[in-house]
């Protein structure tokens, strides 16, 4: 049976809120990156739902005991944000992943067998940004099963794309817009990131 690429719109009125923010040709730099930050965070949140490891452990309440949930430590989690705009993703993320390990140099030199990474991207649009950093991290022996990729927007012409060559990845956006224009831009879309961002602010590493 042939696979198909799994793209995951969270129907989250927060996610559309903040979507509706960077679509808003009158919002300002600074709310705009706060936007990307808040899809970062909530889209990292809805990407964890089923994919964060965890084990059940008994513990001891100061009544009696109970079993609980706990996130296990022994997997490695690993974000990757595809600079400059993913960073603001990741900003968000890292709210609710504090403990995982950042690489803002393209991949890591080695990758734990048993580790997750996740990928931060402001949108895909035609997707060479990401199947560039997806083929390096195939030539690693990690596996899409392995990936989560967050991204603020999606075309439907771009997930085409990385589905042709990546049919077992799990994606997690906003929305999925139907065209590319000529200039390369999600239509209808949130603009180009990368001019609408504040760009006087330091990079929030």
């Amino acid at each position: 049976m042939a696979m198909t690429l799994r793209v995951v719109v969270p129907p989250h009125p927060l996610i559309g809120h903040w979507l509706t923010i960077l679509r808003n040709a009158s919002t300002p730099s600074p709310l705009y990156s706060t936007a990307l930050e808040e899809l970062g965070r909530w889209l990292t949140y809805e990407a964890l739902r089923e994919w964060l490891p965890h084990r059940r452990e008994e513990v001891a309440t100061p009544s009696s005991r109970t079993e609980g949930i706990i996130i296990e430590p022994s997997v490695p989690l690993i974000a990757i944000p595809i600079i400059p705009v993913g960073i603001w993703l990741w900003e968000g993320g890292k709210q609710v992943l504090p403990n995982a390990s950042l690489c803002l140099e393209g991949t890591p030199k080695t990758v734990e067998k048993n580790a997750g990474i996740i990928i931060y991207l402001d949108q895909i649009a035609n997707g060479n940004r990401l199947k560039t950093l997806l083929n390096t991290l195939q030539e690693k022996k990690v596996a899409a099963q392995r990936l989560r990729v967050i991204t603020a927007l999606a075309s439907s012409p771009g997930l085409t794309e990385i589905g042709k060559t990546f049919p077992e990845l799990t994606i997690y956006t906003s929305c999925i817009d139907p065209e590319v224009s000529k200039e390369g831009l999600i239509l209808p879309g949130i603009g180009n990131p990368v001019l609408r961002v504040n760009t006087r602010i330091s990079s929030p590493i």
